[in-house]
């Protein structure tokens, strides 16, 4: 048989080493829930870990190792998260933790939260605090207009409401 066709067991994947999840240098303001959402991923992790070791006869390198990366990555999140308290918050701007209304050019409507990077989902309408958007947004008050400079091209938008959670 030919050598080139059989594993020597050394490694899935020679040469190949699973890259780290890049790590922002910014602060890790998070939200409550965003701080309680880390948590939860980091003891779902560890749970994972666990089994993944414990199944010796069904052991998968690759499944370790990433579940490695990510627990790595989200334990050093955690540890470096800085909870918002929103309730100081100028509560008439806009600044972390806000829900924000706005209105365009064009008449579209859109509500963003600002929230952490890790909590960011915009299918859910949580954009990041280091965002264009919400740079744009930061410091306005309802009824102002702002520019946001996008990729697309500049649009304005009215500020609408801001609103804190209770």
């Amino acid at each position: 048989m030919n050598r080139a066709f059989v594993k020597d067991g050394s490694d899935d994947r020679p040469g190949e080493e699973l890259p780290e999840r890049p790590v922002s240098d910014a602060p890790n303001y998070v939200t409550p829930e965003g701080l309680k959402s880390l948590r939860n991923k980091v003891e779902a992790l560890a749970h994972e870990h666990g089994r993944l070791r414990e199944a010796a006869e069904d052991f998968d390198k690759l499944k370790l190792a990433v579940n490695e990366r990510d627990l790595r990555y989200f334990q050093a999140r955690l540890e470096s998260a800085i909870v918002v308290d929103v309730a100081s918050e100028p509560q008439g701007e806009v600044h972390f933790g806000a829900t924000v209304k706005t209105e365009d050019e064009d008449g579209a409507m859109g509500c963003f939260t600002i929230v952490g990077e890790d909590e960011a989902d915009v299918t859910h309408g949580k954009i990041s605090w280091l965002s264009p958007l919400t740079k744009a947004l930061i410091g306005s008050k309802a009824d102002d207009t702002v520019t946001w400079n996008r990729p697309a091209g500049s649009t304005t938008l009215e500020v609408l409401e801001i609103g804190y959670p209770k």
